[in-house]
């Protein structure tokens, strides 16, 4: 009977092997993380996202390279005018604290990655001066910096002012279609 377990046991090391590293594997075939020039993307308004001041976005990252990549953590971000002049921006983590903020999201050609931004469109928040209706600048353009450094400018759908100082409370990177 000993001998039996221990080959039971035996025989299943190998398979319990491949499903320790296997989820690792696919780190290896993502190169490096991905650049500002590896990337092209949009952030959009997500439909029916509207309430109680706040509105959510969806920065959509495409590998347009011929490399494969990866993207991770919460990504330098600069809200930009239609003329391409910064506007105040301050990117954040929204989960709780403590909570993981740093996904590696493995990018082929053609795949993307995402992420959201909650933010007030039209509240303003202390201290923040009210022009022509709206608490800052309409933002037109989003200038995004990977982990892999450069940066990629994406369009902003529709494009629209960012309260509280340019506060978008961001999630992780997931897989997106």
């Amino acid at each position: 009977m000993r001998i039996s377990r221990r080959l039971g046991l035996a025989s299943a090391l190998p398979i319990l092997a491949l499903a320790v590293f296997a989820p690792f594997s696919g780190a290896s075939r993502a190169g490096g993380p991905c650049t500002g020039a590896m990337l092209t993307g949009t952030f959009k308004a997500v439909p029916n996202s509207e309430g109680a001041g706040n509105i959510v976005y969806r920065l959509r990252l495409v590998d347009s390279s011929s490399q494969p990549c990866f993207v991770t953590g919460i990504p330098g971000l600069t809200l930009l005018t239609a003329s391409g002049k910064k506007l105040p921006t301050n990117a954040r983590f929204g989960g709780r604290p403590g909570a993981l903020s740093a996904v590696m999201v493995p990018l082929t050609t053609g795949h993307a990655a995402a992420l959201t931004a909650r933010f007030s469109p039209d509240v303003p928040g202390p201290g923040e001066p009210v022009l022509k209706n709206a608490c800052e600048r309409t933002a037109y353009k989003l200038r995004v910096a990977p982990s892999g450094g450069g940066t990629v400018v994406v369009p902003i759908k529709p494009p629209t002012p960012v309260c509280e100082h340019g506060t978008l409370s961001l999630t992780v990177f997931t897989r997106a279609s």
